[in-house]
């Protein structure tokens, strides 16, 4: 299950893009160094850690073909943990440890990521909650040429979860929020389960600012944004009911974040210097931009629409006249958003974004009959005046939701950039 976008054209004399990164290329199966460094970020886990990296090192033994590094980052914990680090190391020759002065899951993936040579880089939480059996698929593609970065999902269909409905909401609730204000195509952000290539990562860190939780959310907005191929792999999770996240000010950092990332958005300053882009990347232009678009085709359909309720009122009545004006809009209207405002070319999903546009246009229907509902009943024969100006308020409301679900749902950053190979649904 993966999201790609389509690559680069390439330099074929330097077999370089022709916008920056090298092309992937699969590694050799007799690589000498560690081919994949497993970070595992830790403060105050000597319960968990000698267990769980005792575990995962079993599990690459015995599965990983390649040599490997499992690379724990103490964040300045103040318990036993840094001791029980260093004795792992000492015992496992593929363990390694590096203590941090300074707390920050994003401060200590950095560090480690930065000072690491393995072609291959990941990260998974000491708790384990992620079934270790997924960790191959989740670096092959990396490790093959295929794809530049791969995450976890917990909310794809086939991946199998286990946690309370508080947390179940939240995290449904966090991605939903991302998709409709960043228009993101990944479909979840902050499970602890991510890998990268080492020569995408050597661009992706510089630009990314948070050091915290909102680490992984910001990575993944970026290397979207400039066409980078993102995997994404259905996981089977488990929640640790001991987790040491506190919500609260985890949330209110994220939102700060997803301000923060969504105002560099709508100034078109979002920071993808020195990253390859696809051909096709993303929507066009910053989410002004897009407003722009967008507003000048409502107008236009705006006017179309009142056209054709006033042409067709007389034979089909308010409610009829309503439903046909809006239906034939709505169709219009998509096609030209479509084009127009998300850069869309070509017919590869455009059925299915039809389909989509006609879903929302049920939600612009029942909005305005529910408006000409409670015009007729609160004011009967009220005349074509005021129908077209409660249908005009209801339209605006209407056009508000409608460009929320276009960007969210109907045409996704990812369908924006182009999908190839097998695609998240």
């Amino acid at each position: 299950m993966t999201k790609t976008l389509r690559p680069a054209p390439a330099d074929l004399s330097t077999g370089l893009p022709v916008e920056g990164l090298p092309l992937r290329l699969p590694l050799p199966a007799d690589h000498p160094e560690p081919v994949l460094d497993v970070v595992v970020p830790v403060f105050n886990e000597e319960r968990d850690l000698e267990p769980s990296v005792r575990r995962l090192h079993t599990h690459l033994r015995e599965t990983f073909p390649y040599p490997f590094r499992i690379t724990v980052a103490d964040n300045a914990s103040t318990d036993a943990t840094p001791r029980i680090a260093a004795r792992l190391a000492a015992e496992l020759p593929e363990a390694e440890w590096i203590r941090l002065t300074e707390k920050g899951r994003g401060r200590a993936l950095r560090v480690a990521w930065s000072r690491s040579r393995a072609p291959v880089l990941a990260y998974l939480d000491v708790d384990l909650s992620t079934e270790l059996t997924a960790l191959l698929p989740l670096v092959a593609p990396l490790i093959s040429g295929h794809s530049d970065m791969a995450i976890g999902t917990r909310l794809a269909r086939g991946s199998r979860v286990v946690r309370g409905p508080k947390r179940e909401i939240i995290s449904r609730c966090y991605n939903a929020l991302l998709r409709s204000t960043l228009a993101v195509g990944f479909s979840d952000a902050q499970c602890g389960f991510k890998a990268v290539r080492r020569d995408v990562a050597e661009r992706l860190l510089p630009l990314v600012e948070d050091s915290e939780w909102f680490f992984d959310t910001e990575l993944l907005v970026i290397a979207e944004r400039a066409g980078l191929r993102i995997h994404e792999v259905p996981v089977d999770w488990v929640d640790d009911p001991d987790s040491r996240v506190d919500l609260i000010p985890t949330a209110v950092a994220d939102l700060r974040g997803i301000a923060r990332i969504g105002g560099a958005l709508a100034r078109g300053t979002l920071p993808t210097s020195g990253l390859r882009r696809a051909a096709g990347g993303d929507p066009p232009g910053s989410l002004v931009a897009q407003l722009l678009r967008f507003g000048a085709v409502g107008v236009a359909s705006t006017v179309g629409y009142v056209l054709l309720y006033v042409a067709l009122r007389p034979v089909a009545g308010p409610q009829g006249a309503n439903a046909w004006a809006l239906l034939s809009c709505a169709v219009a209207n998509t096609a030209a958003n479509r084009r127009l405002t998300f850069g869309l070319r070509g017919r590869g999903g455009a059925l299915r974004q039809q389909a989509r546009g006609l879903a929302v246009f049920g939600l612009g229907l029942a909005l305005t009959s529910g408006a000409l509902a409670a015009l007729h009943r609160w004011a009967p024969g009220p005349g074509r005046l005021p129908e077209i100006a409660v249908l005009v308020v209801a339209n605006l409301v209407a056009t508000l939701l409608r460009f929320l679900l276009l960007r969210a749902w109907v045409f996704t950053a990812a369908e924006s950039g182009g999908r190839t190979g097998a695609e998240v649904r």
